[in-house]
Protein backbone atom coordinates (compact mmCIF):
# COMPACT_ATOMS: atom_id res chain seq x y z
CA UNK A 1 0.00 0.00 0.00
CA UNK A 2 2.84 2.44 0.93
CA UNK A 3 4.87 1.36 -2.48
CA UNK A 4 4.61 4.63 -4.18
CA UNK A 5 5.86 6.93 -0.90
CA UNK A 6 9.49 7.51 -1.90
CA UNK A 7 9.38 4.65 -4.47
CA UNK A 8 11.62 6.42 -7.32
CA UNK A 9 14.22 8.29 -5.45
CA UNK A 10 16.99 7.36 -4.42
CA UNK A 11 18.39 7.61 -0.46
CA UNK A 12 21.56 10.55 -0.86
CA UNK A 13 22.75 10.90 2.75
CA UNK A 14 22.81 14.44 4.11
CA UNK A 15 20.23 15.22 2.06
CA UNK A 16 17.26 15.85 4.98
CA UNK A 17 20.20 18.24 6.60
CA UNK A 18 19.95 19.76 3.09
CA UNK A 19 16.10 19.88 3.36
CA UNK A 20 16.69 21.32 6.89
CA UNK A 21 18.89 24.00 6.07
CA UNK A 22 16.69 25.38 3.12
CA UNK A 23 14.01 25.70 5.20
CA UNK A 24 15.67 27.54 7.63
CA UNK A 25 16.85 30.18 4.74
CA UNK A 26 13.06 30.53 4.34
CA UNK A 27 12.16 31.07 7.90
CA UNK A 28 12.68 34.83 8.53
CA UNK A 29 10.46 35.71 5.73
CA UNK A 30 7.69 33.87 7.61
CA UNK A 31 8.91 35.09 10.74
CA UNK A 32 8.72 38.59 9.63
CA UNK A 33 4.75 37.89 8.34
CA UNK A 34 4.22 36.16 11.59
CA UNK A 35 5.79 38.84 13.38
CA UNK A 36 3.22 41.35 11.34
CA UNK A 37 0.30 39.53 11.99
CA UNK A 38 1.14 39.04 16.00
CA UNK A 39 1.73 42.70 15.94
CA UNK A 40 -1.47 43.87 14.04
CA UNK A 41 -3.23 41.27 16.39
CA UNK A 42 -2.16 42.76 19.75
CA UNK A 43 -3.05 46.89 17.98
CA UNK A 44 -6.42 45.08 17.64
CA UNK A 45 -6.55 43.92 21.25
CA UNK A 46 -5.95 47.32 22.36
CA UNK A 47 -8.76 48.95 20.53
CA UNK A 48 -12.08 49.49 22.13
CA UNK A 49 -14.87 48.36 20.63
CA UNK A 50 -18.32 49.86 20.74
CA UNK A 51 -21.36 47.63 21.12
CA UNK A 52 -24.35 47.90 18.73
CA UNK A 53 -26.12 49.41 21.89
CA UNK A 54 -24.05 51.66 22.14
CA UNK A 55 -23.37 52.72 18.96
CA UNK A 56 -27.36 53.16 19.04
CA UNK A 57 -27.31 55.29 22.01
CA UNK A 58 -24.33 57.56 20.58
CA UNK A 59 -26.03 57.96 17.49
CA UNK A 60 -29.70 58.75 18.93
CA UNK A 61 -27.45 61.28 21.71
CA UNK A 62 -26.11 62.57 18.84
CA UNK A 63 -22.51 62.17 20.14
CA UNK A 64 -19.32 61.89 17.98
CA UNK A 65 -16.01 60.81 19.19
CA UNK A 66 -13.02 62.40 17.91
CA UNK A 67 -9.55 60.01 16.98
CA UNK A 68 -8.64 62.24 20.41
CA UNK A 69 -11.79 61.24 22.38
CA UNK A 70 -11.04 57.42 21.46
CA UNK A 71 -7.64 57.64 22.39
CA UNK A 72 -8.51 59.09 26.07
CA UNK A 73 -10.78 56.38 26.02
CA UNK A 74 -8.79 53.43 25.71
CA UNK A 75 -6.43 55.20 27.99
CA UNK A 76 -9.04 55.08 30.47
CA UNK A 77 -10.12 51.11 29.55
CA UNK A 78 -6.36 49.91 30.09
CA UNK A 79 -5.94 51.92 33.39
CA UNK A 80 -9.27 49.92 34.26
CA UNK A 81 -7.72 46.87 32.93
CA UNK A 82 -4.56 47.29 35.08
CA UNK A 83 -6.22 47.63 38.84
CA UNK A 84 -8.16 44.10 37.83
CA UNK A 85 -11.54 46.67 36.78
CA UNK A 86 -13.91 44.33 34.59
CA UNK A 87 -17.28 46.32 34.31
CA UNK A 88 -16.26 49.80 34.70
CA UNK A 89 -18.16 53.13 34.60
CA UNK A 90 -15.68 55.20 32.46
CA UNK A 91 -17.54 59.00 33.06
CA UNK A 92 -15.71 61.30 30.02
CA UNK A 93 -16.60 64.97 30.39
CA UNK A 94 -20.35 64.92 30.82
CA UNK A 95 -21.24 61.32 29.10
CA UNK A 96 -21.22 58.03 30.86
CA UNK A 97 -19.58 55.07 28.99
CA UNK A 98 -20.48 51.35 30.51
CA UNK A 99 -17.64 49.10 29.59
CA UNK A 100 -16.31 45.58 29.54
CA UNK A 101 -12.63 45.28 30.22
CA UNK A 102 -12.23 41.65 28.94
CA UNK A 103 -13.71 42.40 25.75
CA UNK A 104 -12.52 45.44 25.26
CA UNK A 105 -16.09 46.70 24.64
CA UNK A 106 -18.00 49.74 25.49
CA UNK A 107 -21.56 48.20 26.37
CA UNK A 108 -23.79 51.92 26.54
CA UNK A 109 -23.69 55.44 26.97
CA UNK A 110 -25.40 58.21 28.33
CA UNK A 111 -24.85 61.54 28.17
CA UNK A 112 -26.04 64.06 30.41
CA UNK A 113 -24.61 61.50 33.17
CA UNK A 114 -24.16 64.53 35.90
CA UNK A 115 -26.72 66.80 35.30
CA UNK A 116 -29.79 64.55 36.64
CA UNK A 117 -29.73 61.47 39.16
CA UNK A 118 -28.21 58.10 37.74
CA UNK A 119 -28.27 54.96 39.16
CA UNK A 120 -25.28 52.38 37.46
CA UNK A 121 -25.40 48.69 38.87
CA UNK A 122 -23.18 45.63 37.85
CA UNK A 123 -19.98 47.76 37.58
CA UNK A 124 -16.78 46.92 40.16
CA UNK A 125 -15.50 50.67 39.65
CA UNK A 126 -15.37 53.87 38.26
CA UNK A 127 -12.56 56.47 36.10
CA UNK A 128 -13.38 59.94 35.78
CA UNK A 129 -11.14 61.65 33.05
CA UNK A 130 -11.45 64.19 30.61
Amino acid sequence: MVEGVGANRPVVPGAADSAAKAASVKAPASSTAFQQILEQTRKEEKEVIFSAHARSRLEQRKIKFGQEDLQKITEAMDKAAAKGARSPLLLYNNIALLASVPNRTIITAVDGAVEKEQIYTHIDSAVIFK
